[in-house]
């Protein structure tokens, strides 16, 4: 079984920068990284250079859950796509995950996401077929998939899928009503939901007065109420914070928590607007 973690360290738009900042967040504390084989987005081999340079005798591979992404052709820079493009979609997603392990230096990734679900069902369903091959020959433990926001299509993978997703990574904002029905629907089948853009897209909510009046009872800053909220609902918040200062702070929400009545004040706060001015009528 992969490891279980609470809160993951992203690794987009880090460029050059990657290899030091994966270590320096390994080294502060987190044990979950976040990566795709994107070269538009993410420079994976720079994380496994990263995490390479932090393993030694107190922290082994299989205490860290490493997380990967096999992105479709239309979400790959046309002149960086790290597999053969005109080859069918399962050797696709194959060479891709290849060059995952190649890049993070590891046998076997904890996690594999489909970046996003493609244009037919068909072609999506190929690629989650190859997926569940890549489990089945052990190179990887778990799958998943990224910006999937549609309830029925997300339903669809899962009546389709041999091997059921686990995550489900979706930007957390107010314009997808953050995501309470898909929410909803991974609680009770134990998929994960796994929350990024999650400070840059709320800004609403970091500025409100109940987070601001939480952050001052409880000695902490408004990102940490948010984190730790979601947390304690089940929610994986990404950061990806370049700040040593701050992927401290990130992992210290674990020292504190939000009481049931503090969590429904939260809870409120991801309601529509419209539901909560109805709730005050």
């Amino acid at each position: 079984m992969p490891l279980t973690v609470e809160i993951l360290y992203g690794t987009a738009w880090k460029q050059d920068d990657t290899e030091r900042l994966v270590r320096r967040a390994i080294e502060v504390g987190f044990r979950g990284i976040d990566t795709a084989c994107q070269p538009k987005h993410y420079n994976e081999a720079g994380v496994g250079a990263g995490i390479a340079s932090s393993l030694n005798a107190r922290l082994r591979r299989d205490q860290l859950y490493l997380q990967s992404k096999f992105t479709p052709k239309g979400g790959q820079e046309p002149q960086q796509i790290p597999y053969d493009a005109r080859a069918p979609l399962a050797e696709q997603v194959a060479q891709s995950a290849a060059a995952s392990l190649a890049n993070l230096r590891t046998d076997y990734l904890d996690c594999l996401l489909l970046h996003s679900l493609l244009e037919e069902p068909e072609h999506t369903a190929q690629v989650w077929r190859a997926m569940e091959a890549l489990v089945d020959s052990g190179a990887v433990r778990q799958l998943g998939i990224s910006n999937c926001y549609q309830l029925k299509q997300f339903e669809a993978l899962c009546n389709m899928a041999r091997i059921q997703p686990r995550v489900l990574q979706n930007r957390f904002h107010a314009e997808t009503g953050y995501d309470r029905e898909l929410r909803a629907f991974c609680r009770p089948r134990n998929i994960s939901y796994q929350s990024f853009w999650t400070l840059t897209a709320n800004p609403q909510i970091l500025a409100h007065e109940t987070v601001r009046g939480l952050a001052r009872q409880h000695g902490r800053t408004a990102a940490q109420i948010l984190f730790r909220f979601l947390t304690q609902i089940g929610i994986v918040p990404l950061t990806g914070t370049r700040s040593p200062a701050h992927m401290r702070q990130d992992l210290a929400i674990f020292d504190f928590e939000l009481t049931p009545q503090q969590c429904e004040a939260m809870d409120a706060l991801l309601e529509p607007a419209q539901d909560r001015r109805s709730q005050r009528r």
